[in-house]
């Protein structure tokens, strides 16, 4: 399974994609988690402690890296677009309760985006990541696609926006559903979640069409305990568990 979790800051998706990466681990699965958010934290979510990560340098960050794999100097203009990065994996993953993390970074640009050799070895491993390795793969995207290459989605099993339910979170849905239809993408399941009420169940489907629904995730308090605790929610929050557990069983016989 390959599957990409995005959705704006603060709906809870670094939780999803943490829960169902704790999930597969569990079973037995070989699990590759990459953080892509600006807001690096699923290494706490899925357990690591502060201490376990200080170390972490994102790969985004690390220019020497970038520069011997594209072969890119101050002297010269052109670099590889295609580095190896099979290797990088293994190399750079930190190990913990079955999950392995890459924390990738993000590529800070001024508009139109960037074309550096950084933003080549994400864009690189990430695409070997989805194509290549034989293990589940779960990433934790920004609200944006722009790490995605066009073909390599094909090869994504799921996309999962997470959303709660409010006008601004559908609207980030909505663009998140254009930028994958420009990379090819057909579909893109949606997540709710911090549903309190009825209320909040009416409006997420009143504004999700019932085939992009996925399914719902309930307001749980012990998230938020988890995070004061710095724990993981998959060992404090077992309503939210149970809710994604369901969630990924549906997605797996739906796909």
């Amino acid at each position: 399974m390959k599957i990409a979790v995005t959705g704006k800051g603060g709906v809870g998706k670094t939780t999803f994609a943490a829960v169902l990466s704790r999930l597969y681990a569990d079973e037995g699965k070989n699990v590759l988690c990459a953080d892509v958010d600006p807001d690096a934290n699923l290494g706490l979510a899925l357990g690591f402690t502060e201490e376990e990560l200080s170390g972490i340098v994102p790969i985004s960050d690390m220019k020497d890296l970038a520069r011997e794999r594209t072969e890119a100097n101050e002297f010269n203009t052109f670099f590889k677009i295609n580095p190896k990065v099979d290797d990088l994996p293994d190399k750079l993953a930190i190990q913990k309760n079955g999950v392995k993390l890459l924390v990738m970074g993000t590529i800070k640009t001024g508009g139109s985006g960037c074309v550096c050799p950084e933003h080549v070895i994400i864009k690189r491993l990430l695409s070997h990541m989805i194509v290549a390795r034989d293990e589940v793969v779960v990433l934790d995207m920004e609200a944006g696609l722009e790490h995605l290459a066009r073909g390599t989605t094909d090869f994504v099993d799921c996309f999962i926006t997470v959303i709660e339910p409010g006008a601004r979170s559908v609207q980030t849905y909505h663009s998140v559903k254009r930028l994958a239809e420009d990379l090819g993408v057909k579909q893109v399941l949606v997540v709710a979640n911090k549903v309190r009420d009825e209320k909040d169940e009416a409006f997420v489907k009143e504004k999700i069409p019932a085939e992009d629904l996925l399914g719902i995730v309930h307001y749980d308090p012990d998230v938020g305990e988890a995070d004061r605790l710095g724990e993981s929610p998959y060992v404090t929050a077992k309503n939210t568990v149970k809710e994604i557990q369901a969630i990924k069983n549906k997605m797996e016989i739906s796909l």
